[in-house]
């Protein structure tokens, strides 16, 4: 720990199973590193460089990496619960079966990342990019995902309950087999979506965009609301939001 500190990081240092809880280090250097079972349970690490870090199973629980570059690294299956991603570049990470229940993301980025399985219940990703990333069987229930970027993601099987995605934007995403139960859309971006397989039950679409959305099953439109501002394909109708 104290080497660490003075030299502000550890780049390319094998660390795996190592005790970092409570680590403090502003702007630190673990580019390469491997992380792998490490514990940072409340590590402060704002401003870090983890390119290409191997970060696999590590227990970072209620962690701050603020701003903080992981471009590239593994952190398939880590405890991330709690942790602050605030303005993080998470770009092209493996985050499948990762935990992230709670966890802060305003305006990280996720473009392309692998988040397959991973669950981020009742997180906050305010402005979040999500471009193109590989979301299958991911859990958003609660998620607040205002102003996010989801565009050409892949969802499929994903647990959108009770998101509030206001002026998200899906487009061209992948919504095979989703769940959008009380999810508020209003004024989201959803042309182009695939919808096969989705539910959507007491769904808020006031002034959302599903022009040239498809696979929309009426059958399985339950309750789903929108206005005279909410863009619909050709076929699809929806009841008047009261709520």
């Amino acid at each position: 720990m104290t080497e660490i500190k003075e030299n502000g990081g550890c780049p390319r240092c094998d660390l795996r199973l190592t005790e970092l809880r409570f680590l403090t280090v502003e702007n630190p250097n673990f580019n390469r590193t491997n992380l792998r079972e490490t514990d940072l349970k409340e590590a402060v690490l704002p401003g870090g460089d983890f390119q290409n870090a191997d970060l696999r199973r590590a227990e970072a629980e209620r962690a701050d990496f603020a701003g903080s570059n992981f471009a590239g690294s593994n952190m398939r299956s880590a405890d991330l619960e709690k942790a602050n991603f605030t303005n993080a570049n998470l770009t092209d990470v493996d985050l499948r079966d990762a935990d992230l229940n709670a966890s802060i993301a305003n305006g990280a980025i996720f473009d392309d990342a692998d988040l397959r399985n991973a669950a981020l219940i009742r997180s906050v990703a305010v402005g979040a990019s999500f471009e193109g990333a590989k979301m299958d069987g991911v859990n958003l229930e609660r998620v607040d995902l205002t102003d996010a970027n989801f565009k050409n993601a892949r969802i499929r099987q994903g647990k959108l309950d009770r998101i509030k995605a206001v002026g998200a934007d899906f487009s061209g995403a992948d919504f095979s087999g989703v769940r959008l139960v009380s999810a508020d859309l209003t004024n989201a971006n959803l042309t182009k979506v695939d919808f096969d397989g989705a539910l959507l039950r007491r769904t808020r679409l006031v002034g959302a965009d599903l022009t040239g959305a498809y696979n929309l099953d009426p059958s399985r439109i339950l309750g789903a609301c929108g206005d005279e501002t909410t863009k619909l394909p050709r076929g699809i109708e929806l009841v008047e939001c009261s709520y």
